[in-house]
């Protein structure tokens, strides 16, 4: 059975997290559905310092062809070279009349995916905040839970020590180009 938790109820780390996703929520673009979405995710460099990194669902009018707030969260935080994702938290409400905040966001299919995939780069099982816009109600689970039996970079014999050094030869690649151009660092 799920534990609903409200935010007073949680810890210090996991208030920011979630507090930063409901201010996330904030800058979504969502003019076709009145739907926002946040999405923050947490970090862990190699010297255990956190880092937030934040997202927001991005409608277009080709709706429903968009971006969800967890992928670009996800994305946001890679594009830093933060991939050891270790929490997301997901805070969404409908902000046009009839104005609603009172039930949870989880991840949808995709974003489930991505999560997942996101685990296997991190070797965490990525905790899932999933709350309402209220913060009334906030549920804690890990992916793996919430994508059982998932498929994923182990059924395409994709090991870290691969992921490890294909983003050494990406970063060569990159370190190459940039000396046949003009840039400078």
């Amino acid at each position: 059975m799920r534990q609903i938790r409200s935010f007073f109820e949680l810890r210090h780390a996991e208030k920011q997290l979630v507090a930063r996703a409901l201010l996330a929520s904030g800058r979504a673009y969502a003019p076709y559905s009145g739907f926002a979405v946040g999405a923050a995710v947490r970090t862990r460099s190699g010297s255990k310092k956190t880092r937030i990194v934040t997202g927001t669902n991005l409608e277009n009018a080709a709706y429903p062809q968009g971006i969800c707030a967890e992928v670009a969260a996800i994305a946001a935080a890679n594009a830093l070279g933060q991939n050891d994702i270790e929490a997301i938290a997901v805070v969404g409400h409908k902000f046009t009349a009839p104005r609603d905040a009172s039930e949870i966001v989880t991840p949808c299919g995709r974003c489930r995916q991505v999560i997942f995939e996101a685990s296997k780069a991190s070797g965490i099982d990525i905790k899932v905040f999933s709350c309402n816009g209220i913060l009334t109600e906030i549920v804690e689970e890990p992916i793996s839970k919430l994508l059982p039996v998932a498929f994923g970079p182990q059924n395409l014999g994709f090991t870290k020590k691969r992921l490890r050094n294909m983003r050494v030869t990406l970063n060569r690649a990159v370190s190459k180009l940039l000396k046949k151009t003009a840039y400078k660092r």
